[in-house]
């Protein structure tokens, strides 16, 4: 399915609509936006989508109607600004993480280069295993040329299967496949120029908007409110603790995403609760310290046979205290117990 959200400036969910996912994400843009449009209004909303649904014909759609953008690109577009990645100017919005624009020629839309440490160390390492697997899966193709007499046309595909499987790390490799003496042999030479431009792009990524007046940063924290919402539809596994569901039917499916959406609502509501709290605007650390805080259960028998219950809660740690108290939440002493037996 492809899920249409609709979002506030500070990324708090306003509403959603679900539409069928049977087809490529390319193909489903106009509809969205014509019904979404229909159903909220054409506000001036800014439209963000990752490069799966993104085209020339999507963008002059957009554009054609005076729409506002953020948009993935395909890798293959870093190479346009390979001048930019070696050039100085770029502005550090977190630990690990640098953006710079790049304003197009003809001023109608600009690009924003994006540089992530963890996702650097991510792709280099992807790089290397597969790297590797080519090196050891061509090596032992070359064995086998040795051993029996193989056919080039046969060996060629055989070639063509193992850098298909290992295709991150293709480029790398210039491999030929020859006849010499009646026999198939397998020769091949690492290019230096693909492993330069892979150590200079990796953990680089671009985007495209017809927003000129914004920053890069600001670019940035619009587009990547794209990403929280694709893992807050995934929460429902870890957070709300609940077992993997197979769908037969379109209700239960709706129902589905209804509950991940309110999960959402909650998820975002609590982070910028302790945004304004002065506390991040990730509140997980922040409920992983508060669930430590304990209630016990105080249990006093009467000569009457009958026990008195009384839950107390467990003095906060000064830690504990001094978030409750950005929070601006105050800890109750006593909670009325459950009945017995339940």
């Amino acid at each position: 399915m492809c899920i249409a959200l609709v979002v506030s400036k500070r990324g708090m969910p306003l509403g959603y609509r679900v539409f069928a996912g049977n087809r490529a994400d390319v193909t489903t843009v106009e509809e969205i936006v014509e019904l979404i449009e229909e159903q909220y209004g054409a506000a001036d909303r800014i439209w963000v989508m990752d490069r799966g649904m993104v085209s020339e014909e999507t963008v002059a759609f957009l554009r054609e109607g005076g729409r506002r953008y953020i948009l993935g690109t395909p890798k293959s577009q870093l190479r346009r600004h390979e001048q930019q990645l070696l050039e100085e100017g770029w502005e550090t919005i977190r630990e690990g993480l640098e953006v710079k624009l790049c304003p197009a020629p003809e001023g109608k839309e600009t690009f924003i280069l994006c540089r992530s440490a963890a996702r650097q160390e991510k792709e280099a390492a992807m790089h290397a295993r597969f790297e590797g697997r080519l090196e050891a899966g061509l090596e032992k193709l070359a064995e086998a040329c040795r051993k029996r007499r193989q056919r080039v046309a046969g060996m060629e595909r055989r070639v063509g299967r193992l850098l298909e499987r290992n295709s991150r790390a293709a480029g790398l490799f210039k491999v030929e496949v020859k006849e010499e003496a009646g026999r198939a042999q397998v020769v091949w030479s690492k290019g230096e120029r693909w492993r330069e431009w892979s150590h200079l792009s990796e953990g680089c990524y671009l985007l495209r908007s017809n927003i000129t007046d914004w920053s890069a940063s600001a670019l940035w924290e619009a587009y990547i409110q794209l990403t929280q919402a694709e893992a807050a539809f995934r929460i429902h596994k870890q957070d709300l603790g609940l077992r993997p569901i197979w769908h037969q039917t379109t209700e239960r499916v709706q129902a589905h995403i209804l509950v991940c959406f309110l999960a959402y609502v909650l998820w975002k509501g609590l982070a910028l609760l302790c945004q304004r709290a002065g506390l991040g605007e990730e509140p997980r650390g922040v409920f992983e310290e508060l669930a430590q805080i304990r209630m016990v259960d105080v249990v006093l028998p009467t000569r009457g046979g009958l026990e008195l219950r009384r839950r107390c809660v467990a003095e906060p740690t000064p830690h504990q205290a001094i978030l409750l108290s950005r929070l601006g939440l105050t800890l109750p002493k006593h909670l009325q117990a459950p009945p017995v037996g339940a």
